[in-house]
């Protein structure tokens, strides 16, 4: 007899919407017109639609395994409420964020591996299976949201890397083109925008590189074509349009730990009795709505990822 175990952060199955209902759903809405341009995404008004090459991967098949444990976030509000330092520091940059070039777009995979290689997006997903997740995502700004993530864990990427014994660390960071992205010629930021990760976080199932959202192509304003879900951690660890893997020995200093280090540390995992320096971490307010609720350690994934800090208590662990 198998005994299932349920996460403390998952809703019973039978809550969950079948996936025949979930595609048919889908099938409803693309034939009444109002799935705009399943290729592309969500697109603002008198945006110009750019033709995503990975749209035939979409919608990918639901992971059941992962629930927010709240009703998932409407499209139309996440994709018009974003952070994306790179197009301006206010949270409506989904208009800007169209001017970002999705194809060509290579990724660099080096550092302390066996070998260094440059792999197009594409080719990337080719090497790896698609699934949906739906994931709850906590800001440091103390708002949230639930969304339902297309894309791979995390870990298949380091199994293709294949890196050497002493890398204890991977370093990230996006693009740099201050002619696309006019918050990059912000000179007083430490562009290109990097974060980091331990190998062990990376490798825990949770973290997940992200390639689509509401069963479509990533739309550019969440980070296009590949970005990162840490949902156990502050958004902001969670980089958007990713160029670059680098496999390291030592631990690597991020954009926000640069900017503002008293502020912004390495972990920044989530702890509702660890406030930020200028306001209370205790709850956190349900994008789309007026209604706050009590946050949880880790974000709810607790049972998941705290094991990975056993014995590191003199760590700054939820800064």
């Amino acid at each position: 007899m198998n005994i299932i175990k349920r996460r403390r952060w998952e809703i019973p199955h039978d809550q969950a919407t079948p996936e025949a209902v979930f595609l048919d759903r889908r099938r409803f809405l693309a034939g009444a017109g109002l799935i705009a341009g399943a290729a592309v995404g969500f697109l603002p008004h008198g945006a110009r639609a750019e033709t995503d090459p990975s749209a035939s991967l979409y919608p990918a098949r639901r992971n059941e395994a992962f629930k927010p444990g709240r009703e998932i976030t409407p499209e139309e509000i996440n994709s018009t409420y974003n952070n994306f330092y790179e197009f301006g520091s206010h949270k409506r940059i989904f208009q800007a964020a169209q001017a970002l070039k999705i194809r060509p777009w290579e990724i660099r995979i080096d550092g302390l591996v066996d070998k260094e290689m440059t792999l197009g997006i594409d080719d990337l997903f080719a090497k790896v299976a698609l699934e949906e997740r739906l994931y709850r995502h906590r800001c440091v700004e103390a708002w949230s949201m639930a969304i339902p993530w297309t894309g791979f864990p995390l870990a298949d990427l380091v199994r293709i890397a294949q890196p050497k014994a002493e890398a204890t660390y991977l370093r990230m960071e996006t693009f740099l083109d201050p002619d696309v992205a006019s918050g990059q010629r912000q000179t007083w930021y430490p562009w290109p925008y990097t974060e980091g990760v331990t190998i062990a976080e990376a490798t825990n199932d949770l973290a997940f590189l992200v390639t689509g959202a509401y069963g479509k192509p990533l739309a550019k304003q969440f980070g296009a074509p590949l970005r990162l879900a840490l949902p156990w951690k502050y958004g902001f660890k969670s980089i958007k349009s990713i160029r670059r893997f680098t496999f390291t020995a030592e631990r690597p200093t991020s954009f926000w730990q640069s900017v503002g280090p008293d502020e912004y540390g390495f972990w920044a995992n989530v702890n509702p009795q660890v406030p930020h320096p200028r306001w209370s971490q205790a709850s956190e307010r349900i994008l789309g709505t007026d209604e706050r609720v009590p946050t949880q350690l880790f974000n709810g994934y607790a049972q998941e990822v705290a094991g990975l800090y056993k014995g590191m208590e003199n760590e700054p662990l939820y800064r």
